[in-house]
């Protein structure tokens, strides 16, 4: 059943699910976070939600910060990496339905699909619970395992999580009252944002767990190897890291054969 609803959603992630929502419900609005400078011209750009909201022809609103001046034109919110803090001012006047890419309570918070893959996890998910205050804390409406294959990037977790996403908002917006469960404490661990210390790759860590690292940070923020970036890597036959496809300061991503050519 189609259902008026706002979409609070900031980064690609977020903006994938927008796109999937608005095919079967009437998106009335959009928030999302302010443009701000990106490339190398550190030029004012749109973030990737309101790309797509502009293009579906969706209002979108950018305000710096929620508070209860902001008006909600739909009775449910969903809210999909979006960044910033709904005020409990906000969470009285609708149904506001936070998509978590995570087994909750497992991996709350800012990357849980990168802190997923590097700790090898096999199996991720995702979980439609309702915004609290508390982070990623709220009761659960529904949740939904798949598996992580070996090759998996953290591109493909998140294309994988936003298919589930909008298939589980199909049922639960279809509902006049979703019922919800309270989330275990047993088992909690935090996902916490990913920074620059977590982009070197320490040549002398186990292999199998820099190959993870490198796909935790693919397509999308880059492991480092030195002044190399590494967008793919494997465990070699011999058992050491072996990078795969790399991108040198400056430049382009290449193979790393054709990388290691080009330094002769």
């Amino acid at each position: 059943m189609a259902r008026r609803i706002a979409v609070a959603a900031t980064a690609p992630f977020g903006a994938d699910v927008l796109e999937r929502l608005a095919v079967e419900h009437e998106v009335v609005q959009v928030f999302t976070r302010p443009d701000k400078p990106r490339g190398r011209g550190r030029k004012l750009a749109p973030p990737p939600a309101k790309e797509v909201a502009q293009r579906l022809g969706i209002p979108v609103e950018q305000p710096a910060r929620l508070d209860s001046s902001v008006g909600i034109a739909a009775h449910a919110v969903v809210v999909c990496a979006y960044g910033l803090l709904i005020p409990n001012a906000l969470l009285d006047r609708a149904l506001w339905l936070n998509v978590h890419p995570s087994l909750l309570p497992r991996w709350r918070g800012a990357a849980p699909v990168e802190r997923a893959l590097m700790a090898g996890d096999v199996e991720t998910g995702v979980t439609i619970h309702r915004t609290a205050e508390a982070l990623d804390a709220g009761p659960v409406a529904a949740m939904r395992a798949f598996p992580v294959a070996p090759e998996d990037d953290a591109g493909a977790v998140y294309a994988r999580a936003a298919e589930v996403a909008a298939e589980l908002l199909r049922d639960v917006l279809a509902q006049d009252e979703p019922r919800f469960e309270p989330q275990p404490e047993e088992g909690a661990t935090y996902a916490e944002k990913i920074g620059p210390a977590d982009r070197e790759l320490d040549p002398d860590a186990p292999a199998e767990q820099l190959v993870n690292r490198v796909r935790a940070l693919s397509p999308h923020i880059g492991a480092r190897l030195g002044d190399l970036i590494v967008w793919r890597a494997q465990v070699g036959e011999d058992g050491s890291f072996a990078p795969v496809e790399v991108q040198p300061a400056g430049g382009r991503r290449m193979a790393y054969d054709a990388y290691l050519r080009g330094r002769r």
